[in-house]
């Protein structure tokens, strides 16, 4: 096998293998004499199978076999000999000339072929100790622990049906029928039944719920809204409505006390340990978005320090992949693009896998120079957490992830990136700022840069 390098330039480099004929043959005459060892043919004593008789019948799909096996050998031989850490799978170049390839598969001719490669950069590992990071840190006050509460107890509080004479109040839970209109004409999405509101919780548009104040049960009424300008879906936003509603049920909320039943409820034994369970999870919620906040602001840091060619292939996919998500978000809320605006998007998002790549392939250094590793432990846990978000597919979902090797992939890719965040924070300054709990939550990133922060995890891919 003769390998010769004919193409150096940025991240791309090519190659022209041959493979010669005779060595072509010897290899096809060894995986027919295996094949002679465990084949059963009828008329023919096992591993008595004249070689001859052999080729006629399986020769093309043997040398086929040969071939492939050829080509990865190569694929092995140019990522060892050149120490290259692929970014993509090789691509194969044969020759298109059916008489050629013929002549090949007969064993007549030269294997010819070349490979075009896209490596990974090289990355040297900067100093971080310049990035400063603030850390956010709230107090849970015991409004807050009480507001929590009082809306848990609101959610459940209990409803009876109002008089047949009565009047609808804000706060009562309306079951209505509606079917909403256009310039007279029914929209997509605005006729339902039996649908549950409560007058005064914001669930429908602005302007809807308030007109249904002082309805009885089985009016009909129409109701004269419009939607916002900035409705999700963009065909109705800024529209002028009419809602056709007949009001079914008319239901009075009554009150539900803070104590040991309403614990109860949630599966606790008193109303302290609801108060102990909703601090848990109050700080929960702000330990993560503590965590968020500083890991933005690692990712901003890292981004600012390090500039380097990105692989074309990889560079594609990961637009590709931010693209796909973001046009299947616009069709399901029936958002479009208008005039000029597609390819300033594009121009948006293209910034943003650029840099989700870029930080990947930073992450993914530092976590190889620094050898962290995932244990068995970790990916096991954190595949028993995602198998229980899907109540009662636990089993499916869990033996899918583990006879996936690529799905499993996705289970430890967001572990080893904390490790490796993790780790950098630890040789950084880091200043704790306290905040209010609404300081601290607030979080006005638009959702751009939020898709950003998602470094593209990095994968050397080897040769078969």
């Amino acid at each position: 096998m003769q390998v010769t390098q004919t193409l150096a330039e940025g991240l791309k480099r090519q190659f022209k293998v041959v493979i010669a004929a005779a060595d072509l043959g010897s290899r096809f005459e060894s995986e027919l004499e295996t094949l002679r060892e465990r084949v059963n043919l009828n008329g023919f004593r096992p591993g008595k199978v004249p070689v001859a008789h052999l080729r006629r019948v399986y020769g093309k799909s043997v040398m086929a076999d040969v071939v492939q096996n050829a080509v990865n050998d190569a694929n092995k031989k140019i990522v060892e000999e050149h120490d290259i850490r692929l970014a993509s799978e090789p691509k194969i170049n044969f020759t298109e000339d059916q008489t050629v390839i013929e002549q090949v598969l007969a064993g007549k001719a030269d294997l010819d072929f070349s490979v075009d490669v896209e490596v990974l950069p090289k990355i040297e590992i900067a100093d971080h100790s310049a990035i400063e990071i603030i850390r956010e840190v709230a107090e849970i006050a015991q409004e807050d622990i009480d507001s929590s509460i009082q809306r848990m107890a609101a959610a459940n509080r209990p409803y009876s049906p109002r008089g047949a004479n009565d009047k609808a109040q804000d706060g009562d839970k309306l079951t209505i029928d509606f079917v909403g209109t256009i310039d007279g004409v029914a929209f997509e999405g605005g006729t339902a039944e039996g649908v549950d509101l409560i007058i005064g919780s914001g669930q429908f548009i602005p302007g809807f719920e308030e007109q249904l104040v002082g309805a009885k049960k089985g009016e009909q009424k129409v109701v004269k809204t419009m939607f916002p300008e900035l409705y999700q879906a963009r065909e109705l936003a800024g529209k002028a409505a009419e809602f056709a509603v007949t009001v079914q049920e008319i239901q009075a909320p009554g009150d539900q006390a803070i104590d040991d039943e309403l614990a109860k409820k949630f599966g606790l034994d008193d109303v302290e340990k609801l108060r102990d369970a909703v601090r848990a999870s109050i700080l929960e919620e702000m330990t993560e978005q503590t965590r968020q906040k500083m890991k933005r602001q690692l990712l901003d840091g890292l981004d600012k320090i390090y500039t380097f060619d990105l692989p074309s292939t990889m560079l594609e996919e990961e637009f590709s992949t931010v693209w796909r998500q973001l046009t299947a978000d616009m069709a399901r809320s029936g958002q479009s693009f208008g005039e000029g605006e597609e390819e300033k998007a594009r121009e948006e998002y293209r910034t943003i896998a650029a840099r989700r790549v870029r930080l990947g392939l930073v992450l993914a250094e530092i976590g190889a120079k620094s050898n962290v590793k995932i244990e068995e432990s970790e990916i096991r846990d954190a595949l028993i957490a995602r198998a229980r978000s899907f109540p009662g597919q636990e089993k499916q979902v869990f033996e899918y992830f583990t006879k996936n090797p690529e799905a499993l992939a996705q289970i430890r890719a967001p572990l080893f990136e904390e490790k490796v965040i993790d780790l950098i924070l630890m040789g950084l300054k880091i200043t704790d700022k306290r905040v209010t709990r609404a300081e601290l939550m607030d979080d006005d990133v638009p959702e751009a840069e939020e898709k950003a922060e998602k470094p593209k995890k990095a994968k050397a891919k080897k040769a078969e």
